[in-house]
């Protein structure tokens, strides 16, 4: 049985919408109460965030950017920049709290306080880049993670797993460039699903060429299609790189039953996914995985999933 980190805080509910919106703290609620029901939670490790250190935020995303976040805030405006991206006057706070969770749990992880970890945090992340936060997300989350293991504990190499149905651009545009951590995306095709990003042929940039992999899927692929593909793209790919830590940006809309996107996977094809992973991680990592959450809108599938994420991660 593996020792399984859960990084949570009761004021990530702070961040509530001004208007009807599928991202909302109702989310978080009905995960932790699924887990509580489950008997799961006990069998948890407890970890209460912190905010995030402003070096650990500065590290991927610009001062200016934060200013303009805070201002945004304290003023009252109702969003940012993106009208799908809304504040209130906690929302810059919970941000950094939110970062803060996903640095948590990898200090856990990292500390060997914990084997895994599995981050209930929000607002999500992986869409916000250097510079911008939009869909939803105002600081990258799992980004802020890699960077923090990388600057605190040494590590070196960093996996990125990415399996929210959105393609996680905010994430890709913060690592084009960086040998040292590999991003992979599956998500549904940008043709048909917001950002409009993550083609194969965005493969990195510079020296980051070759450590961007992308897996568009068309509309309707379900758990037959995603376990091709972690077959035979995802596990050739960490097999060559090597990471010492693998990241999972684990979104929970590429459910058939999710309202925002037109994939097709089951509970079954997420129970894969996290398995895989989590084999990879064995056999490459020393078994280091941190699960950050991302997406994930309808509250039956998200719950039912999530209790299956965690039985898995913690090795049932």
């Amino acid at each position: 049985m593996k020792r399984l980190a859960f990084a949570y805080h009761p004021d990530y509910l702070l961040h509530a919408p001004p208007f009807e919106h599928p991202e909302s703290p109702e989310r978080l609620l009905a995960i932790v109460e699924r887990l509580r029901t489950a008997g799961l939670l006990d069998r948890l490790i407890p970890v209460t965030p912190d905010y995030a250190a402003e070096e650990d935020i500065l590290a991927v995303h610009g001062r200016e950017y934060l200013e303009k976040l805070e201002s945004a805030c304290r003023r009252g405006d109702l969003t940012l920049d993106a009208e799908d991206t809304y504040l209130n006057r906690h929302s810059y706070n919970v941000a950094l709290l939110s970062a803060g969770g996903a640095v948590a749990g990898s200090k856990a992880v990292a500390e060997g306080a914990a084997d895994r970890a599995f981050c209930a945090i929000r607002p999500p992340g992986h869409h916000a880049g250097r510079e911008a936060g939009m869909g939803f997300c105002l600081m990258n989350n799992v980004a802020v993670a890699a960077k923090y293991l990388q600057a605190r504990h040494g590590v070196g190499k960093v996996f990125i797993v990415d399996w929210d149905v959105h393609h996680g651009n905010g994430t890709q545009s913060v690592f084009l460039e960086d040998p040292s951590v590999f991003f992979f995306s599956v998500h549904e095709h940008p043709t048909f699903l917001y950002p409009g990003t993550g083609r194969r042929w965005e493969i990195g940039k510079g020296k980051g060429e070759g450590t961007t992999l992308n897996a568009p899927m068309a509309p309707g692929a379900g758990d037959d299609e995603y376990r091709l593909t972690f077959e035979e793209m995802l596990t050739p790919a960490v097999e060559r790189f090597r990471p010492e830590i693998i990241l999972v940006s684990a979104g929970f809309d590429a459910h058939r039953d999710d309202p925002l996107a037109d994939i097709q996977l089951s509970d079954e094809g997420f129970r894969f996914l996290t398995r895989r992973v989590a084999e990879l991680s064995d056999a490459y990592c020393g078994g280091r995985m941190v699960a950050v959450l991302e997406g994930g809108y309808e509250i039956g599938s998200l719950t039912s999933c999530i209790e299956i994420h965690i039985r898995e991660l913690l090795g049932e």
